[in-house]
């Protein structure tokens, strides 16, 4: 197995991190406490936590607009995610940016950005650096079944693999490109084959399994930081909220998304395994819940009674030497 007790744990933890996150988000953007538009990850958790457990503090994570799970399973402060959504100060932007550009340089996070796939031109920058200042982090980018079908992903797996970079390319097949199922937009069953076209190696995962999903970046982070280059990863999950808080969904039956919730639910079954060899019982798990919940609940509480940016501030932060 991939990870001992005590990594199964702190996996297992930061998935219900993730899930309770974004279940508050979406109470509070539906409560009219959060402004803008989020994009929320519920079902996604097994992906964004199975390889940010493989990663250093060092590595570079570049996110999407449906990031919150990548910045938790990464490490940053549930304060400071809060006070942003809340367009609070105090939050990782000083409220300036929201849901979709939360970013923590300290950690790795270089952030999301408003192009779809814009991720993948920045991260083989950010490969390329690696690679002239000869360390051995690596750097990943994740991105959507629906981003996987735009330009800037080939020329960039095109250009990591020429020059070798220490890359993971980590595609979250969750089905749904906004409102177009994944089968009728590729020709390909699975995405990972197209590694085979930039002369990369293409894996395809149960993205529900998360220790799957870990035993397959840890081979791919490997790879990557002896210097034999890219890797490709196909996470297969599902998104079961709209494609944005509010959408109304009429393009999918509501049947379709509670049976996938029934089976493949990646919280849940994680849960099962750890309870099935025993590493958690019902009663530690309820303990993990509450613990989460009220690190959540301390997070809402400096969020909101933090205060809002002035208006005079609007314009700073724009420039690096205004």
């Amino acid at each position: 197995m991939s990870a001992d007790e005590n990594t199964r744990l702190a996996i297992y933890r930061t998935m219900v991190t993730i899930r309770q996150f974004e279940t508050m988000a979406g109470e509070y953007f539906a409560a009219g406490q959060i402004p803008g538009f989020i994009h929320l990850s519920i079902g996604q958790e097994g992906s964004s936590t199975g390889v940010c457990s493989c990663l250093r503090p060092d590595d570079y994570v570049a996110t999407t607009h449906r990031g919150h799970g990548h910045m938790i399973a990464k490490g940053a402060d549930l304060k400071r995610m809060v006070a942003e959504l809340f367009g609070k100060v105090t939050g990782y932007c000083k409220g300036k940016g929201g849901s979709m550009h939360i970013a923590d340089f300290s950690i790795g996070i270089l952030g999301a950005n408003g192009v779809v796939a814009g991720g993948l031109p920045l991260i083989c920058g950010a490969g390329l650096s690696i690679k002239l200042r000869k360390t051995d982090q690596v750097a990943v980018v994740f991105f959507g079944d629906g981003a996987a079908n735009r330009g800037p992903v080939h020329e960039a797996m095109n250009m990591a693999s020429i020059w070798k970079l220490p890359i993971l390319f980590v595609v979250e097949n969750n089905q749904w490109a906004s409102t177009t199922p994944q089968s009728s937009a590729c020709a390909l069953g699975d995405l990972c084959q197209r590694a085979a076209g930039y002369n990369m190696p293409g894996f395809s995962v149960d993205g529900n399994d998360v220790l799957m999903v870990r035993e397959t970046t840890l081979k791919a982070v490997t790879r990557a930081r002896k210097g034999d280059g890219p890797s490709m990863i196909e996470n297969k999950t599902y998104r079961v909220r709209g494609h944005f808080e509010g959408d109304p969904q009429k393009y999918r039956d509501q049947a379709e998304v509670l049976t996938w919730q029934a089976k493949n639910d990646p919280v849940n079954r994680f849960e099962q395994v750890l309870i099935q060899d025993q590493t958690l019982t019902k009663k530690r798990s309820r303990v993990v819940w509450d613990e989460v919940k009220a690190e959540l609940d301390a997070a809402i509480e400096f969020a909101t009674n933090s205060p809002f940016p002035k208006p005079e501030e609007a314009l700073e932060d724009l420039y690096a030497n205004p």
